[in-house]
């Protein structure tokens, strides 16, 4: 951990048994791209997210069919032992559908409500204070998310009039924040006024721009005291909502900013929905701000590695870390401090397998062909010969085993 890293004081709020906010844990969710009215693909999807690590997944709720399975979906999940907070993801009709489906509002963990899209002019409170009361009446948070794709119009308009008429001194970019700090607050501002706990709401501010993310997100944080969702909407295809999320929630989390985060990639043509789970969970655990599993350090090759092997060895534990890693926590406890090194030649073999836990140092071009194990920062053995993949596994077992097993050294 950064010694100058301070998580910013914020309220606790418990969304289905999983604590948001205060010092508990920065909290990984997700969202099902599946119809919520398709029970079946639901169920998968929920169970693949919650494989990968999602501790919150969203579901869409968008008409009375979804409403409707939401409870169907809630009950197999139990009978299959997934447990994972629900969350209902409401737009435009959040207040019909909660209303005329009571054991949907019930089931669901949490309700997410867009300022923007709740209903316009005298309707626009109406709506608001209807989920709102949903939301006491079955003793359920809501998040309360503004979103520049969505933001409401009538707020933004009339804080650039106002900004006209004193003369302009913001940029459209800077009255833009202002209104989505503006949509949050003030809608949890009303829903307090309704009765709702605030220790019962989670607000975000979501833009599709890394440097507006940052921006908006510091501007909420220091005006408010409630748990921040932080998260890069619409970041796009795979490197692009990774690099992209990445840079703009680091900056945030690095300056204790955001209790719950979500990365937003467009899949692609596999579909594989786990990956922003895994992306999420590397981020926290690459800040030092939460651990998951043994981070794992590998060579990225170059000239001097002129065999695929130190690659093949990489693949080959990072594989059998994660198939194991279930099974390793139970037995284990700590065991997800664990630091590996895979490296590929002596330039900087030596040196990380060192810093590793565990690390292997192995032959680049005209070296020899032996191959360095380092234990706690010392040389434990040298391997040789066709087995060297089996017989480093087998090391990583027995360090697990002695260094996390119970009544093992953990020193």
């Amino acid at each position: 951990m950064i010694d100058s890293y301070q998580r910013r004081v914020s309220t606790t709020v418990e969304v289905g048994g999983v604590p948001v906010g205060g010092e508990s844990p920065i909290v990984v969710q997700s969202m099902t791209n599946t119809p919520t009215a398709d029970v079946d693909a639901s169920i998968e999807q929920i169970t693949l997210l919650v494989e990968a690590g999602s501790e919150i997944v969203r579901i869409t709720v968008d008409t009375r069919e979804a409403a409707a399975a939401v409870p169907l979906i809630t009950t197999r999940l139990r009978e299959i032992g997934v447990a994972v907070p629900l969350v209902g993801d409401f737009h435009y009709n959040g207040h019909q559908l909660l209303t005329e489906y009571p054991d949907c509002a019930r089931e669901l963990a949490k309700y997410r409500i867009n300022p923007g899209n709740v209903g316009g002019g005298d309707y626009r409170e109406e709506h608001f204070r209807a989920i709102i009361d949903q939301a006491i009446a079955f003793d359920r948070p809501v998040r309360i998310g503004a979103n520049w794709g969505s933001l409401d119009r009538s707020l933004l308009t009339r804080l650039m009039d106002e900004n006209a008429a004193a003369g302009g001194s913001l940029d459209a970019a800077a009255v833009t924040r202002e209104a989505l700090v503006r949509s949050v607050l003030d809608s949890a501002e009303l829903a307090e006024e309704a009765g709702l706990s605030p220790d019962r709401i989670i607000v975000s501010c979501k833009t599709s721009d890394v440097q507006e993310l940052i921006a908006v997100n510091r501007e909420l944080a220091a005006r408010c005291r409630y748990p921040v969702h932080l998260g890069l909407t619409e970041a796009g295809l795979m490197e692009k909502g990774i690099v992209g999320s990445t840079a703009g929630m680091a900056v945030l989390l690095q300056e204790g900013i955001g209790d719950t985060i979500r990365v937003s990639i467009t899949p692609d043509a596999s579909g594989d929905r786990g990956q922003e789970v895994r992306v999420a969970r590397q981020i926290l655990q690459s800040m030092g701000l939460r651990s998951f599993e043994p981070q794992i350090t590998s060579c990225p090759g170059c000239g001097r590695t002129d065999s695929t092997f130190f690659q093949e060895l990489a693949v080959e534990v990072t594989t059998h870390v994660r198939a194991k890693i279930t099974e390793w926590r139970d037995l284990y406890p700590g065991v997800e401090e664990m630091t590996i090194a895979v490296m590929g030649c002596v330039v900087n073999g030596p040196g990380e397998s060192r810093h590793a836990d565990i690390g292997i140092s192995l032959p680049g071009s005209g070296e020899a062909p032996r191959v360095p194990v380092y234990v706690d920062g010392e040389l434990h053995q040298t391997l040789t010969g066709d087995r060297i993949s089996d017989e480093f596994i087998a090391l990583l077992e027995e360090y697990a085993e002695r260094r996390f097993g119970r009544g093992g050294d953990r020193a």
